[in-house]
């Protein structure tokens, strides 16, 4: 891709040259989805002269300086964090989205900055995505030990994009350098839109959902023990987010989620975990119905429909949602 004339080109984004890494590589795809930058051209250079003809510079340069659009986080003293729960030191890309993230979302879901959502996005796509780029870029253990590692992982995103520079046996002309760079933009940016547009359209929506059932759970059962969802939607994550939002204190804390199965053709009756990576349950379901099946255990908890509840007491089913909701009322009266 041609450089524009810095005389001429209304915008330039700067970064350095040689070898690239991921940060970089996304802050200037980032910087693309913005209004300002949208039609930018791209300078890479090490050279403060040429820098100071960019109206931006990313990951070089040694300044953070928002008032200035000076972004680098190399420099002695640098310790920017995101905030807001997040304590990793920011790369580039942390730093362009801190400053530009809000505004990223809004354009690319075509609406306002004052939209709700977008602040509970700007803050899921940094905890999904963003932090962890900033965390390798600066050399920070996602584990605060020594132990040897059973296996390497080099499939993440920050990886791929190593893998784009020229080998040492490859040219490492500028133009060769230039031309990886941009493909590496476009793999990191490409990830990037890819999960803005799954959490908008997909994670928000069940965030949604899980949050009507949650307030109206006392219409259901009136204790507010038993969340009931006419929908199937994913539901861990975002119970236990909501609860900590909403203050909802342990003694009224739901037990039992009611969910039609993914196919539509029967009903679930599952124990809310302690935690959502946690295979023990608030509150499993009885001990005498687990591990039985259909007949036998329409039998044992006196409740038609019986599927299964599994030897775990985790979860269990039934062909009706009457009969889900039957048999989660009555596991709440049985003691553990």
């Amino acid at each position: 891709m041609p450089y524009a004339d810095p005389e001429t080109c209304l915008q330039l984004i700067g970064t350095h040259n040689g070898t690239f890494h991921c940060d970089e590589a996304l802050a200037v795809y980032l910087l693309r989805l913005t209004n300002t930058y949208a039609d930018a051209d791209l300078k890479r250079s090490r050279d403060p002269v040429v820098l100071d003809t960019c109206t931006i510079v990313v990951d070089v340069g040694g300044v953070y300086d928002e008032s200035r659009q000076r972004f680098d986080h190399h420099q002695r003293g640098f310790t920017e964090v995101f905030g807001h729960g997040f304590n990793t030191k920011l790369s580039s890309a942390g730093l362009v989205y801190k400053h530009f993230g809000r505004e990223i979302i809004a354009r690319s879901l075509k609406t306002t900055l004052d939209d709700q959502r977008i602040g509970i996005l700007w803050l899921k796509l940094y905890k999904e995505f963003i932090e962890a780029i900033d965390a390798i870029d600066n050399g920070i253990s996602q584990y605060p030990t020594d132990v040897q590692p059973r296996y390497r992982l080099r499939t993440d995103v920050s990886a791929r994009v190593g893998f784009l520079n020229p080998a040492w046996n490859e040219s490492v002309d500028s133009q060769t350098v230039d031309s990886q760079f941009l493909k590496a933009s476009r793999l990191v940016g490409g990830e990037f839109t890819d999960r803005l547009e799954y959490y908008a359209n997909a994670w928000l929506p069940a965030r949604d959902i899980v949050s009507g059932a949650l307030k109206n759970r006392t219409q259901v059962e009136p204790d507010g023990k038993i969340i009931l969802f006419e929908t199937f939607a994913p539901w861990k994550e975002h119970l236990f987010e909501l609860e900590r939002e909403l203050h909802v204190a342990t003694p009224e804390q739901p037990i039992y989620v009611i969910y039609p199965d993914e196919t539509g053709g029967q009903w679930r009756v599952q124990a809310v975990p302690v935690s959502p990576e946690s295979f023990e349950s608030r509150k499993a379901l009885p001990e005498a119905w687990r591990g039985l099946r259909d007949e036998e255990l329409s039998k044992v908890s006196g409740i038609d429909g019986g599927v299964f509840v599994h030897a775990s007491g985790f979860i269990g089913g039934n062909k009706t949602k009457g009969g889900a909701l039957a048999l989660a009322k009555l596991a709440l009266t049985i003691p553990k």
